[in-house]
């Protein structure tokens, strides 16, 4: 529990830096809503489904991109910035960096779910279900950039944040897919592992 409480109490923090003089109030709450709404499910699940350890850690990593992201919206974060011009870039790509994590996250809390809940008994279909479900949500993400785009105008702009880059949606989905195959072969089995503590710890218990 101390790590759970560690991780929100840090959560909370990084929302509270966000919300000092943003870049833009509208984009910085369209980007931190998601980090919000995860947050939110998972708290109030807890009781009823409590994840590994790994999947808190991994949700506040992504919560911690996607709330730099809201603070200096993605086409600015100041790392990335200086990224670009040293490595003559043509645009910032923190934004490639939140795509990757959008897989890579979502991706080991499916492979939870669906481990968890028996949902595929199949393990060799498994890999496959979990980018798959990885990439439906990283497309219904765009659908919603889009979305908003459309009905903001150029209100929208800094919130879809694709600096001109014609193949900006479809490369986010790719940095997405690469982020949920990333995600399953370097820890698949160190999940395994704690997937088996937490099976002993219910059945001791």
């Amino acid at each position: 529990m101390k790590l759970i409480y560690t991780l929100l109490f840090l959560t909370i923090l990084l929302l509270i830096w966000s919300a000092i003089k943003p870049f833009e109030y509208f984009t910085w709450f369209l980007e931190i809503l998601p980090a919000i709404v995860g947050i939110l499910i998972l708290v109030f699940t807890f009781t009823s489904f409590r994840f590994s350890n790994l999947i808190y850690i991994l949700v506040f990593i992504h919560c911690t991109i996607l709330i730099i992201g809201g603070h200096y919206t993605y086409a600015e974060v100041p790392l990335f910035d200086w990224i670009q011009e040293t490595f003559n870039q043509s645009r910032n790509n923190y934004d490639k960096l939140g795509h990757f994590a959008q897989g890579f996250v979502p991706a080991m809390i499916t492979r939870e779910l669906l481990i968890r809940k028996q949902v595929v008994l199949k393990h060799n279909w498994l890999n496959f279900i979990v980018v798959c479900i990885a990439l439906a949500i990283s497309a219904t993400y765009e659908f919603i950039e889009w979305g908003v785009s459309l009905g903001m105008g150029e209100g929208g702009d800094s919130f879809l944040g694709t600096q001109g880059y014609i193949w900006d949606t479809q490369s986010d989905m790719l940095y997405a897919t690469i982020g949920a195959i990333m995600a399953l072969v370097t820890f698949s089995k160190f999940h395994n592992k704690q997937l088996k503590t937490i099976t002993f710890d219910r059945n001791r218990t």
